[in-house]
């Protein structure tokens, strides 16, 4: 990792930048394949299955069957910890229910605001080297919980045709309704347009490689509203000399070794702890599976020394974090003046990874910066807010008035008719 001592406020732009993306060489790409399935639907579709995921497949549609099956290879003990993290995303998104807003903002003026579900929604799950079926248990459980009437999932099938067990035995415990064996920018854009065999969805979630992340934002041109903008994963943590060097150096693997874009940061105010860091990522580096991903992820990483936690923290809501870890003793201070972060994680037995798999929070988080001006999922997410309202006849005669000048003055004349000819009824 780079390390960087006292840096000037002014070397912090470039000190933040976030990897390279590549955004620009694959928008054609991605926008030739949208075009393709627009027009062609399901035999396109085949044909960049049979390319990208090298298998040909009679239908996309899993079925019941092949569902049996995968729940048979899942390990009993697997399935207890993914009930026992479906039980904690339960607990915590079902308490953000809300109810109805209602306010009779003068006499016989009646407002209220009530929250819908999203009927069709579509979740993308990756599968690749990393089958993230704990994705399925952030947004299937909220979407089931907000109401959603069709959850419908895409996921890349591997070359016997099928997807990876775990992700369908989540799939079935959480309510998804339709499952499909399609992956990448042809999942997307299947969504978008809905073909033979794909339903069109109104808001598609879910992470993915830099083509998914094109093509997400391709759909929005056409209609089709996405979680978040997505990028790499990130993780930023605020470590002094109360916190324990190698807890910090594994939660800085651990976002590490998601991919090679991935950016991970310890930012410090004793220069101890970041030596002590920086010998514990070298020691535990060579004991991981994924060493060459991780390493390289470490190449676009920082080791940043601060001369207070003033300094520390004006950095940090600067960058903006995916994920958050606040491990001082001083933690108070942090937690009530972040200002901009996707997900906080607080003190030494508090690992990033909770988050991402048991604790209860979602993991479907903003990156790139993003934490500035978007939330994380949660069960919102899924619904929409509508307001209503009623107005009686002494409603209209209070209100009446101040709507027909204000109509008036914008030079609407139908708009204040619309009042009017209600005002002079009732004379």
């Amino acid at each position: 990792m780079k390390k960087f001592l006292y840096p000037d406020k002014n070397e912090w732009d470039s000190l933040l930048t976030r990897p390279t993306q590549t955004v620009a060489e694959i928008e054609g790409i991605v926008e030739n394949i949208f075009n393709e399935v627009q027009s062609g639907g399901d035999t396109v579709i085949n044909k960049y299955t049979a390319q990208f995921d090298k298998v040909e497949l009679d239908s996309f549609l899993v079925s019941i069957s092949e569902i049996e099956i995968a729940n048979n290879k899942v390990s009993d003990a697997l399935k207890q910890a993914i009930n026992l993290a479906k039980s904690n995303i339960e607990k915590f998104h079902a308490a953000q229910k809300t109810t109805k807003v209602e306010l009779e903002t003068m006499p016989g003026v009646e407002c209220w605001q009530e929250k819908r579900p999203i009927q069709r929604v579509g979740l993308y799950i990756p599968g690749g080297t990393a089958p993230l079926f704990s994705t399925i248990l952030m947004l299937a459980i909220p979407a089931k919980l907000a109401g959603c009437k069709e959850i419908v999932l895409c996921s890349p099938p591997d070359k016997n045709g099928e997807i990876n067990p775990a992700i369908l035995y989540a799939a079935q415990l959480c309510g998804v309704t339709q499952i499909f064996k399609v992956g990448g920018i042809q999942a997307i854009a299947g969504m978008t347009f809905g073909t033979e065999s794909i339903p069109k969805v109104y808001k598609i979630f879910g992470p993915g490689n830099q083509y998914v992340t094109v093509a997400k934002q391709l759909a929005t041109k056409y209609g089709v509203a996405i979680d978040m903008p997505a990028g790499p994963s990130e993780l930023l943590v605020v470590a002094d000399d109360s916190a324990n060097p190698a807890f910090v150096a594994s939660d800085l693997l651990s976002q590490a070794e998601h991919g090679v874009d991935s950016q991970v940061i310890l930012v410090s105010t004793s220069e101890k702890m970041i030596d002590a860091v920086e010998n514990e990522i070298e020691i535990q580096l060579e004991q991981l599976p994924r060493v060459e991903i991780a390493r390289k992820s470490i190449g676009n990483s920082r080791l940043i020394l601060v001369k207070d936690d003033e300094e520390a923290l004006e950095l940090i809501n600067e960058y903006g974090p995916e994920h958050f870890i606040v491990c001082v003793e001083n933690e108070e201070y942090y937690l009530e003046n972040i200002q901009n972060a996707g997900s906080v994680f607080i003190g030494n037995y508090t690992p990033e990874s909770a988050g991402d798999y048991a604790s209860g929070t979602n993991h479907t988080l903003p990156t790139n910066g993003y934490a500035k001006q978007y939330s994380g999922v949660n069960l919102d997410s899924f619904m929409k807010s509508m307001t209503f309202q009623k107005i009686s006849e002494k409603g209209i005669q209070e209100i009446g008035s101040a709507i027909e000048l204000m109509a008036e003055a914008e030079g609407l004349q139908a708009h204040k008719n619309a009042v009017t000819l209600r005002l002079n009824s009732l004379k």
